[in-house]
């Protein structure tokens, strides 16, 4: 008999500093930052159900909720923008 062991999600507990914000725009758009920088912008469907997930989480899960809405952006595929080197 195996027993299954739930991993965690956040071990090194960087989600419990609340790294991550958001804001919700009027028409519906969310815009996601991390650490007052904003990395992700969502909007239709994944907008709808990122509202729809965070409106019932608060702490920790609602910063797992952000982080996977961002994605895997900070492995050096981050866009530099005009002017930034």
């Amino acid at each position: 008999m195996t027993k299954c062991m739930e991993r965690p999600v956040d071990k090194r507990g960087i989600l419990d500093d609340e790294i991550f914000t958001y804001r919700v725009t009027k028409d519906k758009k969310v815009f996601i930052s991390y650490e007052g920088k904003q990395v992700t912008t969502l909007s239709g469907s994944k907008a709808e159900k990122f509202i729809a997930e965070i409106v019932d989480a608060d702490g920790k899960d609602a910063q797992l909720v952000m982080a996977k809405a961002t994605g895997n952006f900070k492995r050096g595929n981050e866009k530099l923008f005009k002017g930034q080197k």
